[in-house]
């Protein structure tokens, strides 16, 4: 099966039936840093998301582009901001096109992250969610399948929240609290590993 709108279905869905709980880490993880908004915000986008799944249309670029409405709609975090932008930039690479091989995911999340970064001025290794991105986009260089990718994903993630835990944030609220997050885990980082470990 090639990616389309009922594996956009699928994600929704796993990643909707398991937000709660990860909403709460996010809580916890975000207030020790910055506002503790973050696991509103995945819990308020997915639950919405959820609302909407069964009426994504089957062209991938308008799906998207209606994802990111569905955040826009529920968020006005930084981050929901940033995830709605993400789901932009997807939805331009595969306008008018109902189904795409698995080995486009990469570019997709290329042009998100490229997206993000002129949208929220953060540089990679400043401790964000674009590093997950960008380690995401390495591993994924020459995965065909949804299994070798969502392996390669889960492994890239934990050796990324790994290298950057001892970094300090520099982008952010965060970023006030530089010497204190030392040591702990990037809450945008972790909101993505989290997800990713949905598809178990």
């Amino acid at each position: 099966m090639r990616f389309s709108k009922e594996t956009l279905k699928m994600a929704i869905e796993r990643i909707a039936d398991r937000i709660d709980p990860i909403g709460a880490e996010m809580n916890r993880l975000d207030g020790q840093l910055g506002d503790g908004d973050l696991g509103v915000t995945l819990v308020n986008g997915f639950n919405n998301l959820k609302g909407i799944k069964d009426d994504l249309p089957d062209d991938l670029g308008r799906a998207f582009f209606a994802m990111a409405k569905a955040v826009t709609a529920v968020s006005g975090s930084s981050f929901g901001t940033l995830l709605a932008t993400a789901l932009m930039a997807a939805g331009k690479q595969v306008k008018d096109k109902e189904e795409v091989e698995w080995s486009e995911v990469r570019a997709l999340l290329q042009a998100a992250q490229e997206a993000m970064i002129a949208r929220g001025g953060a540089n990679l290794g400043d401790k964000t969610m674009l590093d997950m991105m960008d380690s995401l986009i390495s591993t994924l260089s020459g995965k065909q399948t949804p299994e070798e990718m969502l392996a390669a994903a889960q492994s890239a993630a934990a050796q990324t929240l790994k290298t950057f835990r001892d970094q300090p944030n520099k982008i952010g609220r965060a970023r006030v609290y530089a010497e204190k997050s030392i040591g702990l885990d990037d809450p945008g980082m972790m909101a993505i590993a989290r997800m990713i470990d949905c598809f178990d």
